[in-house]
């Protein structure tokens, strides 16, 4: 909490730096407002007890470049409260909704479903603000991660990169880090198109099996409060040895950083899909490029939840939602490849120019005070 936030600033942002603390509760938490150029900023509220002003800065980041990616008319920001999701409901809605009430002057930022948050704590945030995204379906939303939108982006965004690694779906190996609202639904969303789930972790471990792992079992299980080491069949490993399951497509869903120098030696994927923001390093990124590992841009691949939110926000429908999620990930997937193809660049460094072009255009008419 005590990191210098001036190194974080560049002609793009931070807007907003905000700590807050609540003395009686003992809530603490940071939101980045990083650029408003484009429109309000939304992005996630994330609830864990190691987060720091590093993360949410570099998240609010990914979610500047997301959004104009996704050509939204939202800027990028990320919240964080440091505790542990799990602490008992009546406490965590009184922390959420405390930490609502702190940010109440920031306007320009819109909250929505991270890690350790989901619809009900955005309808808490609604409840003391009047903006959030995310909503319940019982309160006017599109719950965003029990319809799995970010999953279906991430499909689609598979699909337009399968082509150029000479992949399939139908029959592609896939492991996913991280089982939880994302990781879920991508393992349907691919298992509907012949994908063969062959490994999945969570926080207590890895199950493997190359003959295939029953997505549906696998979802009730967890579910029900299990983990991925409690199935029956499979192979149990330790929960970092995901990253070097045989596999065609890897999908880390988790949290940041899963990916780095020290182990991306390991991966066997032909292409890499993030589920998660800022889970795989720059320097990893650079390392599995050069060894002929497409790795996607996580703000490219995984925009279908704030896709989800922006149009909930502006008074769309369900179904309006997965259209807008298919046509705008599958154009920018194709953009960043093919200039990363012309460039001969990163599909990371393609991705970060084409978002950069449409926040400074945009800046160009915004007065900042």
């Amino acid at each position: 909490m005590n990191e210098p936030a001036f190194r974080f600033c560049d002609e793009l942002g931070p807007k907003t730096i905000l700590h807050v603390y609540q003395p009686t509760l003992g809530m603490k938490g940071i939101v980045v407002v990083d650029n408003v150029a484009t429109g309000p900023a939304i992005g996630g509220t994330r609830m864990a007890p190691d987060v720091t002003l590093e993360e949410c800065f570099r998240l609010a980041r990914a979610m500047t470049f997301k959004n104009a990616a996704a050509g939204l008319p939202h800027g990028g920001a990320k919240s964080v409260i440091v505790g542990d999701p799990a602490m008992e409901p009546e406490r965590k809605e009184a922390w959420i909704r405390a930490f609502a009430q702190a940010i109440a002057g920031l306007t320009d930022y819109i909250p929505g479903p991270d890690m350790g948050t989901d619809e009900a704590a955005m309808a808490w945030i609604r409840d003391e603000i009047g903006r959030s995204a995310g909503l319940p379906s019982e309160v006017g939303g599109i719950p965003l991660d029990e319809i799995g939108a970010t999953g279906f982006g991430l499909l689609i965004a598979a699909e337009v990169a399968a082509k150029r690694c000479g992949l399939a779906l139908d029959g592609a190996r896939v492991a996913i880090q991280g089982f939880g609202a994302v990781g879920r639904h991508a393992a349907r969303f691919f298992a509907e198109k012949g994908s063969v789930l062959v490994a999945a972790a969570d926080s207590t471990g890895t199950i493997h099996s190359p003959a295939g792992i029953d997505v549906a079992e696998l979802t009730a299980l967890k579910q029900a409060g299990g983990h991925v080491g409690d199935l029956d069949s499979g192979e149990r490993l330790p929960r970092e040895a995901i990253v070097g399951v045989d596999c065609d497509i890897l999908i880390p869903a988790a949290r940041p950083d899963v990916i780095r120098t020290d182990n991306q030696g390991s991966v066997k994927a032909t292409l890499i899909v993030p589920g998660a923001n800022i889970g795989v390093t720059e320097d990893a990124e650079t390392l599995l490029h050069e060894r002929g590992v497409l790795c996607l841009p996580d703000f490219i691949a995984n925009a279908g939840g704030v896709i989800c939110a922006a149009v909930e926000y502006a008074g769309g429908t369900e179904s309006q939602a997965f259209s807008v999620i298919e046509e705008k990930i599958r154009r920018n997937t194709a953009e960043t490849l093919e200039r990363a193809e012309r460039g001969n660049d990163r599909p990371r460094l393609a991705a970060e120019q084409m978002a950069r072009e449409r926040i400074q255009a945009a800046m160009r008419y915004t007065r900042f005070d």
